[in-house]
């Protein structure tokens, strides 16, 4: 069985079925919960050097709420339910 057939069945499985097998493979690619700690306190000090530098801009939440609520539907509209 190709990644392509095995894609193809899963997409015709029902919805409750798809969102289970996509959060079993989901959580077969985590890392170990000790190394994603390191791994976000390490970015939260890069974000942090960058914004205290100047070498960032901040944006305000409800104008990036905006913009991520526009992406997620422009992404939906152009997506089809098999």
């Amino acid at each position: 069985m190709t990644t392509e057939d095995l894609l193809a069945q899963a997409l015709r499985l029902p919805r409750h079925e798809r969102a289970r097998v996509a959060e079993q493979l989901l959580c077969s690619l985590e890392e170990p919960e000790g190394q994603v700690a390191r791994a976000w306190a390490h970015e939260l000090e890069r974000r942090s050097s960058e914004i205290g530098e100047g070498k960032a801009q901040t944006v305000e939440w409800e104008t990036e709420r905006a913009e991520v609520l526009k992406e997620l539907a422009r992404r939906r509209a152009g997506r089809t339910s098999p």
